[in-house]
């Protein structure tokens, strides 16, 4: 059960994750675009999804948007795990926001003389942003999204509240059948403690070596 709940967790962690990674760089390409209205929209989303809590989105969408579908749709995801495909949904999309955060704080700590700089050695606007601003603002916001990466691997727990069978379910579980309350939370505790720190160790390993200077030293 323990093996399953992992499993689940790091199905539902990856999933949310990706989705989260993805919307955040739309966005973010809607902030920097000259459409209009892209600023205005994403503000709004941001806004909504960093003052509703999460858990709250989670039961919105598995109680509330769920019920709602099709009933083929429905029928459909309740047999593919439909408690983990909204686990994915609901907090990938709240990820997002933070993410998108992240990722507009480390572009706009770009020097602009680096867009000049690029556009007079030939670059294309394009071509700049791709070449110069992106890597540069994606090393200046890696220690905010690794710290939000970390949190969204603490908050697919709350997917236990829809049913998601991922760690924390698994360990309710075990301790509803063997009453041994505290080894079980403890195991728990032990195992969500160790992942954590493996993901900050990643995150760490990372930064350095996007940091060519810091790479130098160590």
């Amino acid at each position: 059960m323990l093996l399953h709940g992992i499993e689940m967790t790091f199905v539902i962690y990856i999933g949310s994750w990706l989705l989260a990674m993805t919307l955040a760089l739309l966005f973010l390409g809607l902030r920097f675009s000259p459409l209009r209205f892209g600023d205005p929209v994403v503000a709004a989303y941001v806004s909504y999804h960093r003052n509703v809590p999460t858990l709250v989105q989670l039961m919105l969408w598995y109680f509330g948007i769920f019920t709602l579908m099709p009933q083929g749709w429905i029928t459909w995801l309740a047999g593919h795990n439909a408690e983990a495909i909204f686990a994915i949904i609901g907090l990938g999309l709240c990820q997002a926001a933070y993410f998108s955060e992240d990722l507009r704080s480390g572009l706009r700590s770009v020097n602009p003389g680096q867009m000049e700089a690029a556009k007079a050695l030939g670059h294309s606007y394009i071509s700049a942003m791709r070449f110069v601003i992106m890597p540069q603002g994606v090393r200046n916001a890696l220690p905010p999204l690794i710290n939000h990466s970390v949190s969204l691997f603490k908050n697919s727990s709350l997917a236990l509240v829809i049913g998601a069978s991922e760690l924390t379910h698994a360990v309710k579980e075990i301790e509803n059948l063997s009453f041994r309350t505290f080894e079980i939370y403890l195991v728990g505790t032990v195992l969500y403690l160790f992942f954590s720190l493996l993901i900050m160790t990643g995150g760490a390993y990372l930064s350095m070596r996007a940091d060519p200077a810091r790479s130098a030293r160590a």
